[in-house]
């Protein structure tokens, strides 16, 4: 996961780059699993981890999302930043 991250391409939009806010590697991990489950009960049993935890681990991701001026509101668009910001590839999905 690590090499997804760190290897994430520069991203440019019309007016100037586009921020990636600082997601931690394990940030990463829940979101993408998140994405993947079908509930954040699924994605807290595949991580061993609490429901509540991965609550928490997104509200902060969205959080961070919303300080570089990119929110995102639903699961859609988390994927679609995912996408956008490297952290995963539509070959995965």
């Amino acid at each position: 996961m690590r090499e997804v991250v760190e290897s994430a391409p520069t991203l440019t939009v019309v007016g100037g780059p586009l921020v990636r806010p600082a997601l931690s590697t394990r940030e990463v991990e829940v979101l993408l699993a998140w994405l993947a489950a079908e509930s954040k009960e699924d994605a807290a049993a595949h991580l061993f981890i609490s429901a509540s935890t991965v609550s928490t681990h997104i509200s902060r991701i969205r959080t961070k999302y919303s300080a570089v001026s990119r929110p995102v509101p639903t699961k859609a668009h988390l994927l679609a930043r995912a996408l956008q910001d490297g952290y995963t590839t539509l070959d995965v999905w």
